[in-house]
């Protein structure tokens, strides 16, 4: 009898086995096939492609806030051949933040990667002379000068750095020069960036930067009760984000009380600049960490807090929370710029009205239940599919502890309504990691958007994301020239009409938390093959028309010249 019994349990269990396994290859041919029928698919080249980055956040144990911060990443032409290059940030051992292990971490450089244009990437930061060993955070590319090159702002826990582009492949460093190094402490403390954006904001011709600074880190601090565990950011003070105008000589000036933004206690996590409002003139967008966000709304060139009026301060459960930054753009189709917000908890989508205000469509868009409790670090509005509305892809993991979490591919049905739809589209998108820094861009420019992560967990390795089969649809991008340098056409407005469908995109500066996206517009067109109508309306008021474009090109356009070049 008992043989017999073991008979019947091993013949189900090998049943149940085989009918698992059927199952699962049922649901993965399933998978494919929906995957090859949407004809996108995204596939992990990182190892292929020579990008070797790993990060370090300066020893072996995660256990205090500034090692579970992670870094972001930079994607800029360096070089100007028409490839985007690749900047990534790390940690370092820091004496009295890192155990003592951790001294072999000591020289942790960031890198930079030059696209090669056949899928592989060369690392030079060394031979570009910005092999930097400073706690980096996040980095910049701006063209300071208007000599034809992207410069690059480091922000770093510690004093940042401004490195020139010599138009030879290599940097020098000129902080000292424009006076934005920054105090060497806020509230007591280190002073800790996080962030950067650049623009025209009192439209004076010349280019000025607002840095976001975090908290006031104190490596000695533990919470009394709770001794063996990372303090909670509400338990520390907060650093004030400074606002630089350019003066006359090119040198930065610090006039952050002077315009109303002096918050010595607020915990910035990122900054967004754009006309929240229509009224001609751009305001900031400041995502804070455990506290209300902000709006800085530009009158006239005074700058007052509207955060909580307008409908932007809080997340969906009425509280201020772990804002990680405030992504951009048109969701719905309506024309008007509306507001993404990832954070630690449940994260925000705050549709724009028209009127001046927001409001929060997290649990009728479709986003609140895959981003609640995935601890959402960096997140990106992307068409994917180049079918012509904004999807949504994000970075998880938690803070506290290196719990991994699956990232997020939100897909836009069109009409501002999401699903989770990355398992689909990628291995990657099925793998458990806690990510931090990550970027959109078209590395082999063939027309669709490629991905780019860094990641905090055991293997800390960065992917790298080839979006196979998104260029089915046409496309176009473009890249904008202020006549007097990019002052006129950060935060600029492009309205493309094509196929009957109306789209409003903006210039942006900072992407996503500590990132810096393919600083090219790129907007899907479907299956219109022409722009029947390009509106470029320039910050400083200067508005241009373009008929009748061929789409699956990317362009440049100087503002008052049109378009001068197609780009290689």
């Amino acid at each position: 009898m008992k043989n017999t019994d073991r008979n019947y349990t091993g013949t189900r269990f090998s049943l149940m086995r085989a009918t698992w396994v059927m199952l699962l290859t049922l649901s993965a041919l399933f998978l494919q096939s929906s995957a090859k029928q949407l004809g996108v698919r995204f596939t992990d080249v990182t190892r292929k492609s020579g990008i070797d980055f790993i990060y370090t956040f300066g020893d072996y144990h995660y256990e205090n806030i500034l090692e579970s911060s992670g870094s972001g990443v930079t994607v800029f032409d360096y070089n100007n051949d028409g490839l985007m290059d690749l900047f990534m940030m790390n940690g370092t051992y820091i004496y009295g933040v890192s155990d003592e292990g951790g001294k072999v971490f000591r020289q942790t450089p960031d890198r930079l990667y030059r696209n090669e244009g056949n899928g592989r990437f060369t690392e030079v930061s060394e031979l570009a002379g910005l092999n930097d060993t400073i706690w980096s955070m996040a980095a910049g590319a701006i063209d300071y000068d208007n000599d034809g090159d992207e410069d690059l702002f480091l922000l770093n826990y510690g004093p940042n750095r401004f490195f020139r582009n010599n138009g030879d492949g290599t940097f020098s460093d000129i902080t000292s020069d424009l006076g934005l190094r920054g105090p060497e402490k806020l509230n007591g403390f280190e002073k800790w960036s996080i962030g950067v954006s650049f623009w025209d904001h009192n439209l004076d011709g010349r280019l000025d930067a607002m840095v976001g600074n975090f908290l006031a880190f104190d490596p000695k601090y533990f919470t009394p009760a709770t001794p063996d565990l990372m303090p909670h950011p509400s338990e520390y003070r907060g650093q004030a984000s400074i606002l630089y105008e350019q003066d006359s000589t090119g040198r930065f000036v610090d006039v952050t009380e002077a315009n109303g933004l002096y918050y010595p206690d607020s915990k910035c996590m990122g900054l967004t600049v754009f006309d929240y409002d229509d009224d001609g003139d751009i305001d900031i967008f400041q995502a804070n960490d455990h506290q209300l966000n902000f709006m800085f709304r530009n009158d006239d060139g005074v700058y007052r807090e509207v955060g909580v009026e307008i409908g932007v301060a809080a997340n969906t459960q009425g509280k201020g929370s772990g804002s990680m930054h405030g992504s951009i753009g048109d969701v719905d189709g309506d024309g008007l710029i509306d507001i993404l917000v990832v954070d630690l908890e449940y994260g925000a989508l705050y549709r724009n009205r028209g009127n001046g205000l927001f409001e929060d469509i997290s649990e009728t868009s479709g986003i609140s239940g895959p981003l609640a409790c995935k601890g959402a670090w960096a997140a990106a509005l992307i068409d994917f599919d180049n079918d012509g509305d904004l999807d949504i892809v994000s970075a998880n993991g938690t803070a506290e502890e290196l719990v991994l979490q699956y990232p997020l591919l939100l897909e836009n049905d069109g009409t501002g309504h999401f699903k989770d739809r990355g398992k689909i589209y990628g291995p990657y998108f099925n793998t458990l990691r806690s990510g931090r820094g990550l970027a959109v861009w078209d590395y082999d420019n063939d027309g669709d958007r490629d991905i780019i992560i860094s990641h905090v967990d055991l293997t800390a390795k960065a992917s790298l994301l080839m979006n196979d089969g998104g260029n089915s649809n046409h496309w176009i991008g473009i890249s904008l020239r202020g006549k007097n340098g990019p002052a006129s056409a950060i935060a600029a407005k492009v309205v493309v009409t094509a196929g009957g469908k109306r789209q409003v995109h903006i210039n942006q500066w900072a992407t996503s938390y500590l990132s810096n996206n393919d600083p090219r517009i790129h907007i899907g067109l479907g299956k219109a093959e022409t722009v029947e109508r390009l509106e470029i309306h320039w910050t400083g008021g200067r508005k241009e028309v373009f008929e009748n474009i061929a789409a699956d090109r990317y362009l440049i356009i100087l503002e008052g010249s049109g378009i001068v070049e197609e780009a290689r």
